[in-house]
């Protein structure tokens, strides 16, 4: 019998990779043999493949089979190989009638009856199937609510090997909501708070504002109570929806670690994550033996909340540090380095002292100077630096508590007017102000002499690094783009330098 031949994907972080399972049918001892780095539910596979053959009404060979995963150098992990073998061991042993297999591809777990499960990573493997033009992609039928959302490739929902077998023999889709018919459902992105809940607090509001149109990290000091956590929870309302890219790049970003999350369709709000304090490096950043995104990562176009900062480990927040800077994690394995996205937004909330009340002109702050000096070294100075925006969130008094309160669309109305200046500009592309490089940033903005001078002045009067003076000419940049102003004024220059100089030091 001639070699078999059926593609497929082996996950890898947040990416799927083209894989190709060959299978060899041969005289010799009853014994199937998988290799090419396969993982232990890879290895696993042999039980149910065969249970999932013999209970679907075909025959498994009593012969020798021989599996082979390439490219052999690429670790394989999951149930997802399941189908593919099954169909290649199908095909090898005579089963298939002659259906070719070359230019099909297939991911699926079975299940000890035949049935085809969920696997994480489906969205994933409909992008790889398309970029190397896959001719047709065999899925489990939960995958066929985003199979309209890749034009030009076959999908195919099956709800079973048997149901998959007798589609390839007669070249058509199985009965059904099925392919490219299936309808593209999108998540709708649903808030349950608003801005306009915020009384008081024009500082921070602002500072709000300011972050979400130009992707800043902002750090909010203040006693327990004064409204740190649910300033940060209304950040996201504040974010333009998605775009169809960005909706596929989110989305793959949860289907490779939950089979589930595409039932309700693709992902369109900005994601929000706010995970504990005694959350692990790992955890936060990725890794593991085999690399799993992080929270960070599942931030991506979104908001990373870090509450009650101080309580979190100094080496867990300085993890942070180099992904803050690049809009990436990359996570290097014996055999291979994954590179994760994590272009998000950083929000972190902070209490000025272990008691809370240091500064409270209301509650006397019981920690002694030791106490103090101890917590302020909690925040290493990189991180620090890193954090463009530095607010005191103090209790608002009576007036400002009655003052006006504006909506979350007014504001996202003039986030998304200024975004859409950012990627107008093309200083870098398709990057929003706060993760600009030093070059491109130079290239935009030509500051007038009076704000040169200024930002010269307060450069030396508080010691600034060349990347705090640069982070400041951000967070200007990003005043001129919410005024609608095509140069960086003096006044911008100096709000900006407000957020590094009235913030935690």
């Amino acid at each position: 019998m001639p070699v078999a031949r059926i593609g497929s994907t082996a996950l890898w972080g947040v990416e799927a990779h083209p894989l190709v399972v060959e299978v060899d049918v041969s005289p010799g001892l009853p014994v199937l043999t998988t290799v090419g780095l396969p993982g232990s539910a890879v290895r696993e596979s042999r039980v149910r493949v065969k249970s999932a053959i013999r209970n679907s009404g075909f025959e498994f060979p009593s012969r020798r089979v021989a599996v082979n995963l390439a490219p052999a150098d690429l670790p394989k992990q999951g149930t997802g190989l399941d189908l593919p073998i099954a169909l290649a061991l199908l095909a090898a042993s005579g089963q298939l009638n002659g259906v070719d297999l070359s230019a099909v591809w297939a991911l699926g777990e079975l299940a000890l009856e035949g049935e085809v499960r969920a696997v994480p990573g489906v969205l994933p493997a409909l992008v790889a199937a398309q970029r190397h033009k896959a001719e047709c992609l065999c899925l489990p039928a939960s995958g066929a609510a985003v199979a309209a959302l890749l034009p030009g490739l076959r999908i195919w929902a099956v709800r079973s090997l048997s149901e998959c077998v007798e589609a390839l023999r007669r070249r058509e889709p199985p009965p059904g909501p099925a392919g490219n018919e299936a309808e593209i459902r999108r998540r709708p992105a649903s808030h349950l708070v608003d801005l306009s809940d915020v009384r008081g607090h024009a500082h921070a509001r602002r500072a709000l504002e300011i972050s979400a149109a130009g992707g800043h990290a902002l750090l909010l000091v203040g006693p327990p109570g004064a409204g740190k956590t649910m300033l940060a929870r209304r950040l996201p309302t504040l974010l333009p929806p998605l775009t169809p890219e960005e909706q596929i790049e989110v989305s793959c970003i949860y289907s490779a670690i939950d089979p589930a999350c595409l039932r309700d369709g693709l992902l369109v709000g900005s994601p929000f994550r706010s995970p504990h304090h005694t959350i692990s490096q790992a955890a936060l950043v990725g890794g593991g033996a085999d690399p799993r995104p992080g929270e960070i990562t599942l931030a991506h176009r979104g908001v990373l909340f870090l509450d009650e900062l101080s309580e979190f480990r100094p080496r867990v927040l300085d993890a942070l540090r180099q992904p803050l800077e690049e809009g990436e994690v990359r996570i290097a394995r014996s055999r291979r380095t994954v590179c994760l996205p994590a272009r998000c937004v950083l929000v972190a909330a902070l209490n000025p002292c272990p008691c809370g009340y240091r500064g409270d002109p209301v509650h006397p702050c019981l920690c002694s100077e030791a106490q103090w000096r101890r917590h302020d070294r909690i925040l290493s100075g990189p991180l620090l630096d890193r954090m463009d925006l530095q607010v005191e969130v103090a209790r608002p008094d009576q007036i400002a508590w009655e003052g006006p309160r504006e909506s979350s669309a007014a504001v996202r109305e003039r986030v998304g007017h200024a975004r859409s200046r950012m990627m107008s500009r093309r200083a870098q592309e398709g990057v929003l102000n706060g993760h600009l490089t030093a070059p491109a940033l130079e290239r935009v903005v030509r500051l007038p002499g009076g704000a040169q001078r200024l930002l010269d002045s307060v450069t030396s009067r508080f010691a600034l690094s060349p990347r705090v003076r640069h982070r400041v000419l951000k967070v200007a940049l990003t005043l001129a783009d919410i005024e609608g102003r095509d140069q960086v004024l003096e006044r911008h220059v100096a709000e900006a330098v407000q957020y590094r100089t009235q913030g935690h030091r």
